[in-house]
């Protein structure tokens, strides 16, 4: 289950690559929309890795958070182009903020299943008899 959004990140990755050929650079107007979605997207992400890893994920309220984390992503940037306020600066802070947290859960959870399966295997093989 944590491999589906892991695959799908690096898949949107070889995609942007791929077709940065075909459109060219992107032009500094639209760059900090762009760069909003990108830090909604990683923030929906690795939000969704710490769910599963918890076991709480469910796909809708997924889906609707990635929507929603982009859509008010945006709204701020472009507010913020029209009242001549950085506020994209703002989003990308405390979803940035976010990342990190989520991150700093999942090394946590990861460690502590690990940790967990390294005692069980000790467990199991100071009760078997050896021959």
């Amino acid at each position: 289950m944590i491999l589906l959004p892991l695959l799908a990140l690096l898949l949107g990755f070889a995609a942007a690559v791929w077709f940065k050929g075909f459109v060219g650079p992107v032009e500094p107007v639209n760059a900090q929309y762009f760069a909003v979605g990108c830090v909604a997207g990683l923030d929906t992400l690795c939000g969704g890795v710490r769910s599963g890893l918890e076991g709480k994920f469910y796909t809708d309220v997924f889906v609707t958070g990635f929507l929603s984390n982009v859509l008010i992503a945006f709204g701020m940037a472009w507010l913020g182009d029209q009242i001549g306020v950085n506020l994209f600066l703002a989003a990308v802070l405390v979803m940035g903020g976010r990342i990190f947290t989520n991150l700093s859960l999942i090394r946590r959870l990861l460690l502590a299943k690990w940790q967990d399966s390294r005692d069980r295997q000790k467990r199991a093989a100071a009760e078997t008899p050896s021959p």
